[in-house]
């Protein structure tokens, strides 16, 4: 290190402990005014019963027993995940930790991981967060203070999983038995065993005829015959690891036929034992009047220019998609879908006027870590506006993610092994305004 870096680092730091030292003494720094607002924002959406996280972050000793490696994630900046550059886009949902904050924790580890007190509390029904972290939790995500589902679908029954160490894709019908339109503000997904549902997605059939589907595989020959059936929504939603429930603008919905079956498409890991799923999708039905519908439509291997979608052994290729819209319309978010060798991902708009309107960008794709990204208000896109998809891939045998070495030529298919480019949209038909208007939780 040069002496002049030396200098520049010697101030920033002694920047960072002045200020800390200003705004608080290291020994004051405690569990319930410190720590706990930063947890609950950016690690307990995830880290809580019937979520994807493996232990629960919420009271002071589940925090205190993994303190040290807290400490060491936050500070590699390994977690809180979110694989999206804010510095391309910012999201509703968006979760990062500041300097100060990851030496906040730092801090209180080196301190002796003080509690602190725990002030008077609010009761929202089913729990109790500390008074003085109300404000932050308002604006997050902590869901276990969310609304009860209108809904909630469960599979039949516990699916068993064979441990025969292979993927193994499912089909499962879940029947609305609704009586009466609905209009879905916010869907959600548990999955039922954490450790093996991998990810799922779900559609919606308004014919009630392939119901015999429930529980069968890809392989089978009435799957066969499913995916010859004209769905009334191919997409409503999917789930992987960190994705949380989508919800929709107020006074806007999607759709839910009366009496519509839920088509449910488990993807699960392998294992070497025999283990059982229940997995439910919760459905949030909106109270007041639904003036308008929430559509969605999904950029995918077909519409790329650069065809076929092959990637062949030891090839690091780009693929690309242009596809121009004919109406205008306001983006609520977008779902950025690939497999293992996936390497980078883009995605913007260009409106007719040659104004670029940045959706997302990843530069390090994680098959692991995929999400829903939420704007923090509507995106208006002009008709005539075309956007613009980058995807890249590495075939090769230093790759290691590729699930093959040597590696082999890989094609589109949906099991992991295979290769995937998708760009789910979440989207209203255009109304003046929309661009102002901020969207929630």
């Amino acid at each position: 290190m040069t002496n002049n870096n030396q200098g520049i680092f010697l101030v920033i730091a002694l920047m960072l402990y002045v200020n800390i030292s200003f705004a608080q003494k290291v020994s004051e720094i405690n569990f319930y005014d410190n720590i706990a607002p930063i947890i609950y924002k950016n690690c307990t959406p995830c880290h809580q019963p019937n979520k994807s996280a493996p232990f629960s972050l919420i009271k002071y000793e589940d925090v205190v027993k993994r303190a040290k490696f807290i400490g060491r994630v936050t500070q590699s900046r390994y977690m809180p995940p979110f694989p999206a550059d804010r510095k391309f886009q910012s999201y509703l949902n968006e979760r990062g930790l500041t300097v100060g904050e990851i030496t906040t924790i730092k801090l209180w580890i080196e301190g002796g991981m003080l509690e602190g007190s725990e002030k008077p509390v609010v009761d929202s029904g089913r729990s109790s967060v500390p008074q003085s972290n109300v404000g932050s939790l308002q604006s997050s995500v902590f869901s276990l203070q969310e609304k009860v589902p209108d809904l909630v679908l469960k599979i039949n029954k516990p699916y068993q999983i064979l441990g025969e160490n292979i993927e193994d894709f499912r089909f499962f019908s879940l029947p609305s038995n609704t009586k009466k339109d609905e209009y879905i503000e916010a869907i959600g997904f548990t999955a039922g065993n954490k450790k093996l549902v991998h990810h799922s997605r779900l559609m919606v059939d308004t014919t009630n005829n392939i119901r015999e589907i429930d529980g069968l595989s890809e392989t089978d020959l009435k799957v066969y015959e499913f995916q010859k059936t004209t769905l009334k929504d191919e997409f409503l939603y999917g789930w992987v690891p960190g994705n949380d429930k989508i919800s929709f603008p107020k006074g806007t919905g999607i759709k839910l036929n009366a009496n519509s079956d839920f088509i449910l498409n488990m993807h699960y890991a392998p294992s070497p034992v025999i283990e059982t799923d229940q997995s439910e999708i919760l459905l949030f039905f909106a109270k007041q009047k639904v003036e308008r519908e929430v559509k969605n439509f999904t950029l995918r291997e077909n519409d790329i220019s650069n065809k076929p979608f092959l990637i062949k052994s030891g090839e690091k290729p780009t693929f690309y998609i242009a596809k121009k819209i004919e109406k205008s319309i306001s983006l609520i978010s977008v779902l950025p879908h690939a497999h293992l060798i996936g390497k980078t991902f883009r995605a913007f708009v260009v409106t007719p006027d040659g104004e670029v309107v940045n959706l997302v960008k990843i530069d390090n794709w994680d098959f692991n870590w995929q999400m829903t990204y939420q704007f923090k208000k509507l995106l208006k896109i002009p008709a005539g506006s075309t956007f613009i998809v980058e995807a890249s891939y590495d075939n090769s045998a230093e790759n290691p993610e590729n699930p093959n070495i040597p590696p082999k030529d890989i094609g589109y298919g949906w099991g992991t092994k295979d290769e995937m480019l998708n760009l789910v949209l979440y989207y209203l038909d255009y109304k003046e305004g929309d661009e102002r208007i901020e969207q929630s939780h």
